[in-house]
């Protein structure tokens, strides 16, 4: 221990000789340099937490889910059907999203509203069964049902999570939330012959779910989760699934807002640029805090801009603060352009 502190005084002491003025001695650069830091600004905090250990390696004697690309259901990707904060369990609570066409509306059971890291494994279902239906279509396999058996590893792999700790017991009490966060959507159009309709349609993220534990060891032994048949039907029916790929980094976003902002982006940017406003994805976040801290919480974001594949910028509008996304490949499109 004393070696190590000799070396780290050692090595201070060079830097500030080599920082030293000329005429200054070593006590005033030393100072200098102390006063010049203690006016730096903090390092803003990453929102990127560290893969987990072993992230990369894959584990040949499990079917390897995790390796199928992560994708998204395209309808919900503009409005959060699930709760941003780990710390408000929003038990029994109603989130309604008003839309040109109808409305959208997310309740919540007493287990609590499912978070948006639940929701990690609702993206798994949407990317597997999307993964299952293309080789279907290709003649590569039969026709996926809406019944799914992942292992947990499996589950915490494709999540990018660890598997240490409660991480299984997690699993569980997130299934419990998904199936208890019921999604209602409500649309109202015109039909091919002018008539006037609305449509309503209620489901939980996930449907049933069962799960089989050794009670020696607490291991879970086997897990079937029930694919809702809204999101069946929206990847089964039609040549091209409404889904969208989503970045793996994607599970490494640390704060919930991030990665809301990261979902609006891929939804509404795509390879470009979009611009949406503050309040308008406030409305959209479902979020219980106050516009004003809301606000400062997307300009961290903005400070820190290390959220996969889109640059985050501020600019005022019309009615307000708007949020720039920019696909980090465009802007290296115009700046070898020479624009």
């Amino acid at each position: 221990m004393t070696d190590k502190l000799d070396k780290i005084r050692e090595a201070q002491k060079q830097r500030i000789e080599k920082e030293a003025r000329p005429g200054e001695t070593y006590a005033q650069t030393a100072h200098r340099l102390q006063v010049a830091a203690d006016k730096q600004p903090p390092a803003a905090k990453s929102n990127m937490r560290k893969p987990p250990n072993g992230d990369a390696q894959m584990d040949f004697f499990a079917p390897a889910l995790y390796d199928v690309g992560t994708r998204d259901s395209r309808s919900i990707m503009d409005v959060a059907v699930f709760r941003l904060s780990k710390k408000e369990r929003r038990a029994g609570d109603v989130i309604r999203y008003d839309l040109p066409d109808g409305y959208v509306e997310v309740k919540s059971g007493p287990d609590g509203m499912a978070s948006i890291w639940d929701y990690d494994i609702v993206l798994m279902l949407v990317s597997q069964l999307t993964e299952a239906m293309n080789a279907y279509r290709a003649n590569k396999g039969e026709k996926p049902g809406r019944t799914f058996k992942p292992h947990v590893s499996d589950i915490l792999r494709f999540c990018r999570k660890g598997h240490g700790g409660k991480q299984a017991e997690e699993v569980e009490r997130a299934l419990d939330r998904l199936r208890g966060t019921t999604i209602k959507s409500v649309r109202e159009g015109v039909t091919t012959n002018g008539k006037k309709s609305r449509v309503v349609e209620a489901e939980g993220l996930i449907g049933g779910y069962r799960v089989v534990s050794y009670t020696d060891s607490g291991r879970v032994a086997e897990l079937e989760i029930e694919i809702p048949k809204w999101l069946y039907r929206e990847i089964i029916d039609g040549k091209r699934p409404d889904v969208l790929t989503v970045h793996q980094d994607y599970f490494l976003i640390e704060p919930g807002l991030g990665r809301f902002i990261y979902r609006l982006a891929r939804r509404a940017a795509g390879k470009n640029s979009a611009k949406w406003s503050y309040q308008t994805i406030y409305e959209r976040s479902g979020s219980t805090g106050t516009f004003k801290k809301f606000c400062f919480m997307l300009r961290k974001l903005i400070e820190t801009n290390d959220l996969p594949e889109y640059i985050l910028s501020e600019e005022k509008g019309l009615k307000g603060p708007q949020l720039v996304m920019i696909h980090r490949d465009s802007i290296e499109v115009i700046d070898s352009s020479g624009s």
